[in-house]
């Protein structure tokens, strides 16, 4: 392996590509009705307090509109909701045109078949160069359990393989 230095945007979005993620989409309810993004850089930060990491882009129209209703829902995709992540990435879009959903205790929505969600309220934001670090304090949550998750890696949607099948595969 060679080191290198370059630490070009189109190299770090490589290079950072190979850590596969989950994928979200946050959503709040507003005065101008449901609201939401794919965030792909999410994660858990504090089991007590419950506290999750969120990092939208500066550039995002959505996020200060979720941000001025102070409470969001965090839902983790599944496999099966590939389109939403597409869906929830556009810009200009009615973004929940089709999108079945609920509202979680706090009135956020909950999409149907969220792989788990959690409810949430700011707890603090930071400055984290070209995108937010969100904080946000935990309040309800709940998950299914027969579903698998759909991840990002390499700049492409990817699943999981139970680890018995990669092993057989292996041979």
């Amino acid at each position: 392996m060679t080191a290198t230095s370059d630490l070009a945007p189109r190299r770090l979005r490589d290079i950072f590509g190979t850590f596969a993620s989950g994928l979200t989409v946050i959503t709040s309810s507003t005065p101008q009705g449901p609201a939401g993004f794919t965030c792909q850089s999410f994660a858990s930060l504090s089991l007590d307090p419950a506290l999750v990491t969120f990092s939208p882009a500066r550039t995002s129209t959505t996020w200060p509109v979720l941000r001025s209703a102070g409470t969001f829902a965090i839902n983790i995709l599944p496999a099966e909701h590939q389109h939403l992540a597409g869906q929830f990435a556009r810009s200009g879009a009615d973004k929940f045109a089709g999108v079945s959903h609920t509202s979680s205790p706090l009135g956020n929505p909950v999409l149907d078949d969220a792989l788990a969600w959690l409810d949430c309220e700011l707890h603090a934001e930071y400055d984290g160069g070209d995108h937010t670090i969100v904080v946000a304090a935990v309040r309800h949550l709940d998950a299914r359990v027969d579903a698998e998750p759909l991840l990002f890696f390499k700049g492409r949607y990817a699943g999981i393989s139970p680890v018995e099948r990669l092993l057989e595969a292996a041979g």
